[in-house]
C-alpha cells in the first residue's frame, strides 16, 4: 500500500504532547519522562504504520524524549557534582509547553470570539442529525482519532485468536471511501467510529482509517464527541460527492 495522506490537523509535536498530558492527567510542571515518552512513541509509531506524512520535528521530539527517559534512569546528581551539572531537559520542555499552551488558549479564545461575532447575523436553520444523541460537536483532533484507532486495534487483536488466513485482494483507499460514503449516507444516526471498521485484517483496517482521514480532509464527514476523550462518532456532512 503506497497511499500517503497529509492533513492540516497535525499541529506539531508540542500539540501532541499537550494532548497526552491532558489525556493522562499529568502535571505539566512534573512530566514523568518514561510514561510520556512511551505514549508519544506509540502515537508516532501508529502514524508511521499508517504511512501518514510525519514531519521531521516529530522525530526530533522523539529523540529528545528518549534522552529525557534515559536521563531519568540515571542516579541523581549531588551537590558535589555541580561543575558537571546540566539543566534537566524536562525544564526546557516544560517552558516550551507552557508557552505553547498560552498561545493555543489565546487562539482558541479568539476563535470563540469570532464565532460569537457571527451570531449577530441571521442564519438559515440547519438540521443537526446528531442533536438528540451527541453532545457537541467538540473539537476532535487527529490525535483523538489515532487514539481511538489504537484502542480498536488492541481490541480486535485480543478478540481474534491467531490463525492461518488466505490473503484477500487489497482494497484501495478510493474504493473504501466510496463504501463509507454510502454507509454513512444511509445511516439515520451518527455511527460509532469503531462501526466503520468491519474487517479484522490489519491492511484493511489501515485503509479504512486513511479513507476516513481523506473524507474528513475533503469535508465530506464530521467527527463528533460526547465529551473530552469520549468515544468518537462519525456522520455524513459537508461537501458530499
Amino acid at each position: 500500500m503506497e497511499y500517503k495522506v497529509k492533513i492540516d490537523s497535525f499541529e506539531g509535536p508540542l500539540d501532541l504532547l499537550l494532548h497526552l498530558i491532558n489525556q493522562l492527567e499529568i502535571d505539566i510542571y512534573d512530566i514523568p519522562a518514561a510514561e510520556i515518552t512511551n505514549q508519544y512513541l506509540s502515537y508516532v509509531n501508529t502514524m508511521q504504520q499508517l504511512e501518514l506524512d510525519v514531519a521531521s520535528e516529530y522525530l526530533v521530539m522523539a529523540a529528545t524524549l528518549i534522552a529525557m527517559k534515559s536521563r531519568s534512569l540515571l542516579p541523581d546528581h549531588t551537590e558535589e557534582d555541580d561543575e558537571f551539572y546540566e539543566e534537566d531537559p524536562r525544564e526546557e520542555l516544560t517552558r516550551r509547553l507552557v508557552e505553547y499552551k498560552k498561545y493555543k488558549e489565546a487562539a482558541e479564545k479568539l476563535h470563540v470570539l469570532e464565532e460569537e461575532r457571527t451570531m449577530f447575523f441571521s442564519r438559515p436553520p440547519s438540521d443537526h442529525l446528531f442533536a438528540s444523541n451527541v453532545e457537541g460537536p467538540l473539537h476532535v483532533s487527529i490525535y483523538d482519532m489515532l487514539g481511538a484507532f489504537q484502542k480498536m486495534m488492541r481490541r480486535k487483536k485480543l478478540a481474534i485468536p491467531p490463525k492461518a488466513t488466505v490473503r484477500r485482494e487489497e482494497v484501495s483507499v478510493e474504493t473504501r471511501m466510496k463504501a463509507l460514503r454510502e454507509k454513512l449516507r444511509f445511516s439515520k444516526e451518527p455511527m460509532l467510529f469503531e462501526e466503520l471498521f468491519d474487517s479484522n485484517e490489519r491492511n484493511e483496517l489501515v485503509v479504512s482509517f486513511l479513507a476516513i482521514l481523506e473524507l474528513m480532509k475533503q469535508n465530506e464527514i464530521k467527527i463528533l464527541q460526547k465529551g473530552n476523550f469520549a468515544k468518537l462518532y462519525v456522520m455524513s456532512g459537508g461537501n458530499e460527492k
